[in-house]
């Protein structure tokens, strides 16, 4: 059967058996436009819209249809070390894999994030500069030129604090 799209009048070749007495939904391959076909009422018409079509020598363009492949299951196990041998270059000992079952796996290990890395900074931080004012009176004792610069050292420290909270407060 030789079907003729509406909008751009290309043509098919179509079994006979795929058009239903129902009528079915198809579509151009060329336009993507969608009608209702039905298959026709005689004989007489399809053999002559053939001749017809076969005369004016036209390139008739089967429909194609999509076949769906099943799936086969997989011979070769992707994982296995023959597998992994042949086609990657890796090799898996026994050694390896006792030497990755006794160590830790990622999941076990902790990670610190930026922030709280950050925390930890500045924890480590007041600690040190607290243990140095509490200390101060006897590390200038035991080192008296160290005076200037813990004074510089406190003062610098106090001048953040005054800028962070005007910054805060501007706001």
């Amino acid at each position: 059967m030789i079907l003729i799209c509406n909008s751009c009048n290309k043509k098919f070749v179509v079994p006979d058996s795929a058009i239903t007495a129902s009528g079915r939904t198809v579509q151009c391959g060329s336009c993507g436009s969608k009608w209702k076909q039905f298959p026709p009422t005689g004989i007489n018409t399809v053999v002559t819209n053939f001749q017809s079509t076969k005369s004016k020598k036209i390139k008739e363009t089967p429909i194609k249809t999509k076949n769906k492949k099943k799936k086969r299951s997989r011979d070769i196990d992707l994982y296995s070390p023959e597998y992994l041998a042949k086609k990657h270059g890796i090799n898996l000992n026994d050694n390896n894999l006792q030497n990755k079952e006794n160590s830790k796996s990622p999941k076990d290990k902790m990670y610190f994030g930026f922030y709280n890395s950050l925390i930890i900074f500045i924890v480590i931080l007041i600690f040190f500069s607290r243990s140095l004012y509490f200390s101060q009176d006897f590390i200038i004792r035991m080192f008296p030129e160290t005076e200037f610069y813990l004074n510089y050292f406190f003062e610098s420290i106090k001048n953040t604090f005054e800028i962070a909270k005007d910054l805060i407060l501007s706001y």
